[in-house]
């Protein structure tokens, strides 16, 4: 420990006057505080002085005990000094500065301090789950930040080096190259020595459709956003290199004559923005386009990405509703399901909103079950399995009561939920997982595609 504190010195306070960091003040965070409701700080670690004890309970006073925080931005000044808080369960964590500070930076650095206490509390830690662990929080502190400059937020990382609580991970004999590189090192989210009888990826592209479809049958909005989630079960330090098929790489490796004779039959799609988890080498993707990186162990999002064109939308729903008068409308609605018939969706629920004030309904479905729900306000269909290709109506007639008050039926959106497999609207898939080691072992790789409704949504 004392060697590390040398290294950290070293890397932190070098060139420095008078014992000032040689980074600039922008940055500093003065103190660390975690308050609960009542505003009274349970918790607190001030790295510099130049905020006061008055002032931090001067905070908690006009900001948290007045239930202000639901209302304002998280973000208030108090005697000069910036306090910036989020809030999990019935506790603040607040962090407080005089220096014009990054707000992205504290921001994301209060968010690390949640995951990272909600590793050693559990997830619904509480003001008694901290006076009980007041020695590991107070660790905590002073492993993460020092002299106001935030270092360790990797969970990976941290346990290694803070045993107490339920979080207590096995520290193994390390000589100090290795445990220095592991604190002040690039790749602090795995950590070396990983062994495994059989070295697997399991891949998930996630994609959820947004769609919102006039009364005449024009497409308002339209757009996909999806997610690769990985699980990788690997020895050693694996570099991986993955693709998906972006138009602008195959088109890069056309024009280099590097692409396969099965991917110039494939069709490309343009990736408006992606962001990915901090593991890729975004140099490497600027340049050449290739998601490479190494990847932690255990679950992780890989990236996120936006696709706005060329959507496939795997539900077609066409609505007619008639209102006969003041006391009677009928429902009839068609579903098509616009992908092949070797997959199928599950989990297929319709709302088709009803006036407020229905009386009785009589519906008639070709499949799944269908049912007027007050609470909703709406005619809920339920499809346990919808096959491909297949096409299902909704007959209803709805009889209305007789109101005081003739006021115009609104029509809100009929909604669709729906999960499936195997299939993705925007056409993303993955081209290639590739596994580099110097062992040179070889890695079985499961992929899987679901498309989740998001805002799917008809007007009528």
């Amino acid at each position: 420990r004392i060697l590390l504190g040398t290294v950290r010195l070293d890397r932190y306070y070098k060139g420095g006057s008078h014992g000032e960091p040689s980074r600039g003040s922008s940055t500093m965070i003065s103190g660390l505080m975690i308050v609960n409701v009542k505003g009274e700080p349970v918790i607190s670690r001030f790295y510099r002085d130049d905020v006061s004890k008055a002032t931090a309970d001067a905070f908690g006073l006009k900001v948290i005990a007045s239930k202000e925080t639901g209302t304002a931005p998280p973000v208030k000044i108090v005697d000069g000094a910036s306090f910036l808080y989020c809030r999990h369960g019935s506790m603040y964590l607040v962090a407080v500065t005089r220096s014009n500070v990054n707000p992205a930076l504290v921001f994301e650095f209060l968010f690390n301090w949640i995951r990272i206490l909600k590793s050693y509390l559990g997830d619904d830690f509480d003001e008694d789950n901290i006076k009980n662990n007041m020695t590991l929080l107070y660790e905590l502190l002073d492993e993460t930040m020092d002299f106001g400059y935030p270092q360790i937020t990797a969970i990976e990382a941290v346990r290694l080096y803070i045993t107490l609580g339920t979080a207590k991970a096995p520290v193994e004999e390390q000589d100090v190259g290795q445990l220095t590189s592991q604190i002040t090192g690039i790749v602090d989210w795995r950590r070396e020595g990983l062994r495994y009888r059989k070295n697997e990826v399991y891949i998930d592209v996630l994609e959820s459709v947004n769609l919102l479809m006039g009364a005449n049958g024009n497409i308002l909005r339209n757009e996909c956003s999806g997610q690769v989630v990985m699980r990788t079960q690997l020895s050693g330090m694996p570099e991986c290199k993955f693709a998906l098929n972006d138009k602008l790489n195959m088109d890069r490796e056309a024009a280099s004559g590097k692409q396969s004779a099965e991917d110039k039959k494939r069709r490309t799609v343009e990736i408006d923005d992606c962001t990915f988890h901090r593991c890729v080498r975004l140099g490497k993707f600027d340049s050449e386009r290739t998601i490479t990186f190494i990847p932690p162990d255990g679950e992780f999002e890989l990236m996120r990405y936006r696709v706005s064109d060329n959507i496939k939308l795997p539900f077609r729903l066409i609505p007619a509703i008639q209102e006969e008068g003041k006391s009677k409308v009928t429902f009839n609605v068609k579903v098509t399901a616009q992908f092949d018939a070797d997959k199928s969706a599950t989990d297929v629920v319709v709302k088709v909103p009803v006036p407020p004030n229905t009386a009785r309904t009589n519906i008639k479905v070709g499949a799944g079950r269908a049912k007027f729900e007050p609470d909703q306000k709406a005619i809920v269909w339920r499809i346990k399995r919808f096959p491909g290709g297949a096409e299902f109506m909704l007959q209803a007639e709805v009889d209305l009561m007789q109101t005081t008050r003739a006021k115009a039926w609104s029509r809100p959106p009929i909604s669709f939920n729906f999960n499936v497999s195997m299939f993705t609207s925007s056409g993303v898939y993955v081209r290639y997982l590739r596994v580099y080691d110097k062992s040179g072992y070889h890695a079985n790789r499961w992929v899987r595609y679901i498309t989740r409704a998001g805002q799917y949504q008809i007007r009528i």
